[in-house]
This record gives C-alpha cells, structure tokens and sequence, in this order.
C-alpha cells in the first residue's frame, strides 16, 4: 500500500492507477512513453493507453496534440462497490465498511463535460470500468472537515467487474431514457432514468455540444430537446 500517494482527484502515482495500467500493459505496450513533450501511461507504435482516475480537464492539452496522429483510449474507473478502510497514523487497521453508494457507467457525464468537443473525434475511445476497490483513510488530522480532519491516502483496485466502450453516436445516445417523447426537457429525463437533475443537465449539456441533440424551444423556463439529424 503506497500511503504517500495522494487523494483521488489528482492520483497519477497511485495504487488504482499503476493496477490498472498493469492490467492493461498489452504484449508490445511501453510503460511512461515520453510522446510530443507528454509522459503516456502506455504506448504501443501509434496507439496510447491513458488511465485517468481525476478530472478529465486535465486531458485536453494532451489529447488535442496527440490525437491528430494518435488511436488513445482513455480508461476511466469508476467505483461499482467501495470498501473504506481507515487507519491510524501508525498504519493500524480502525475499520472496513462497505460505502452505501453504489457508481454507474452514466457517472462519466460529470467529467466529460470537459471534453465535449473532442468526445466524437475518430482516434478517441473511451473505456469505462466498473471496479470494486479499497479507499484507505488516514486519521491525520490534515483531510476535509467534512470527514473531520480524515485524509484519503490512497485507493486500490479490488476486481474489475466490467467494461464498457463509448465511440460511437448510439453509445452516448444510449444513456438517455428509450421512453422519452420526441422532444423532452431535463425533467423528462431524470423522470425516466432516476437520474439526478444535476446529472440530467450535464448530460443534455454534453450531448448538445456534441451535436447529437439540440434545443429547438421553452416550455415555461425548461428547455426543450429533440435528438438532432446527426443522432437519427
């Protein structure tokens, strides 16, 4: 366990992200290949592996400079089950349990709301993994007061549970609701799927950016959508 690495928003060095890089370390992949100035988790002639466990506003210089002559799919984890583990400031095991919230592939949308201009790009894959892992807390009196002085060290990677892919224009559609009329709003969504309306917009957000819908009115204050030519 690497109780130096730092906390989940920002975890090139740690447990998770080295895991999966392992786990994907294909025959013929180079580990921290150095490409156009960037340091590449993997690399393999004109393909690229990037493992990003942070925010993906962190991706948009690379990607706009490796793309253009680059296949990169970028592997996003997202945590199915949690198991939190806290420890002492000597290492000492406190407590294990199991977090209540349970991750969804559709959890991607609050991250790719960074890069919507570049989600539809031909050289682009997105990979989603649903994980089980560990998120170790340190009883160091420098984490969030939220947790009251907790710090998150580190995370590690139980089981990966499954994957899935997002290239093409059908992927992205297929998060929105198969019963919504032909033009919806935010709430139509949520209402269908369960998903917070904060997680609603951020949907319609990256879908209208992508050109896959578009606004084509108002309903009192709500915006009405309707799937786009491009998303037929």
């Amino acid at each position: 366990m690497d109780t130096n690495s730092t906390s989940i928003g920002s975890m090139n060095e740690s447990s998770l992200h080295n895991e999966l890089k392992l786990h994907y370390a294909k025959k013929g992949f180079i580990p921290e290949e150095k490409v156009l100035g960037f340091v590449v988790d993997l690399k393999k002639e004109d393909k690229i592996i990037e493992i990003q466990t942070g925010n993906f506003s962190s991706l948009r210089k690379k990607l706009n400079l490796l793309l253009p002559e680059h296949q990169i799919c970028v592997v996003y984890p997202i945590a199915l089950e949690k198991w939190i583990v806290r420890l002492s400031e000597e290492g000492e095991v406190l407590s294990k349990r199991r977090s209540p919230k349970k991750g969804e592939y559709v959890q991607v949308f609050n991250e790719l709301v960074y890069l919507t201009d570049l989600l539809m790009h031909p050289h682009l894959i997105l990979e989603l993994v649903l994980i089980n892992e560990e998120e170790i807390r340190l009883e160091d009196g420098k984490g969030s007061w939220r947790r009251k002085g907790v710090s998150i060290k580190d995370h590690n990677l139980l089981e990966i549970k499954e994957k899935q892919r997002l290239t093409t224009v059908n992927d992205y559609l297929s998060f929105l609701p198969k019963d919504l009329p032909e033009v919806f709003t935010n709430k139509d969504i949520s209402a269908g799927s369960n998903y917070p309306i904060n997680l609603t917009r951020k949907i319609t957000y990256t879908l209208k950016n992508m050109q896959l819908i578009e606004i084509i009115g108002k309903r009192q204050r709500e915006r009405l959508y309707q799937i786009s030519g491009g998303g037929n």
